[in-house]
């Protein structure tokens, strides 16, 4: 955490900031508590956002429904507001690293810790697909590291920016990096993008390696558009991992798995007795 700014405000509807937790492409988030001294991750939305009518009431709708999402290894939304100078959120506190922070500091994760983060972030996905809810935005960062496991956190959001005419500048809502080949298109999504995006994730968390090679954000997404022509080399990744990655990295969302059974199959190979067994996973794909 991070001291307070000389511009931070001492306080946010009534919630009083304590600490900066972290900064985004969607705004700041601060640490503080509420009334019943519970600490809360609060995140306010960054003031050109909020001067953008359509995305109050698509960021309130989608907060709403966020509110509904109870699962696993999902960070609950507890508090909000769309209507105020600055929209904002709170969420329960969850004491953890974000995984790019750890990946950073510690290098790759051991293949049984990449099949507990595949298969708990699984659940989460789950639990936010029944809701409704499609995350657009699962990178490292948005994954915590906590002491009961994986923990994911900014569900929703994304959607609340992707319909306004925020991306009018050129930007993107979303890392390109982990998007989806349909979502670098800029096709209508499903929920098979965020799996695609676990894909790439536990690649990573894995190895280092983007399974898309380095390179400006840009590039990679680009060549993550290519998916279909030129799919990327698995080989340099733990076989134990490699059937996973290939379901989850298929270029056609109907071709991937659905969390259950995503969650399902990383269960089954983290309980493999054989290192090099591919016997942990059914053999659910290619369909």
């Amino acid at each position: 955490m991070k001291s307070l700014r000389a511009d931070d405000p001492p306080e946010v509807a009534g919630y009083r900031l304590l600490a900066r937790i972290g900064e985004g492409g969607m705004g700041s988030v601060f640490l503080s508590r509420t009334r019943g001294n519970q600490p809360v991750a609060l995140k306010v939305i960054r003031r050109e956002f909020a001067e953008e009518e359509e995305y109050r009431l698509r960021f309130q709708q989608e907060v709403r429904a966020a509110r509904q999402v109870r699962g696993y290894h999902v960070v609950p939304v507890v508090d909000h507001d769309a209507t105020g100078e600055r929209p904002w959120l709170a969420s329960t506190y969850i004491p953890g690293l974000p995984l790019n922070t750890a990946l950073e500091d510690f290098g790759p994760l051991p293949v049984p810790t990449v099949l507990q983060l595949v298969g708990c972030v699984a659940e989460a996905l789950r639990a936010v697909h029944v809701a409704g809810i499609i995350h657009r935005d699962l990178k490292p960062s948005n994954v915590l590291l906590g002491s009961e496991g994986p923990w994911v956190i900014d569900f929703g959001i994304a959607r609340a920016a992707d319909r306004t005419q925020l991306t009018r500048s050129g930007g993107v809502v979303g890392t390109p990096q982990y998007m989806s080949p349909e979502q670098v298109a800029g096709l209508p999504l499903t929920p098979a993008a965020d799996v695609f995006s676990l894909g790439l994730i536990a690649a990573v968390a894995a190895t280092g390696h983007h399974p898309f090679g380095e390179g400006q954000a840009t590039t990679v997404a680009h060549r993550i558009g290519n998916a279909a022509t030129r799919p990327p080399d698995l080989s340099r990744y733990p076989v134990e991992l490699r059937q996973i990655l290939a379901g989850c990295l298929a270029p056609g969302p109907e071709d991937r798995p659905v969390p259950a059974e995503l969650a399902a199959c990383a269960r089954r190979r983290a309980g493999a007795n054989s290192a090099l067994s591919t016997a942990g996973c059914p053999p659910l794909w290619p369909r």
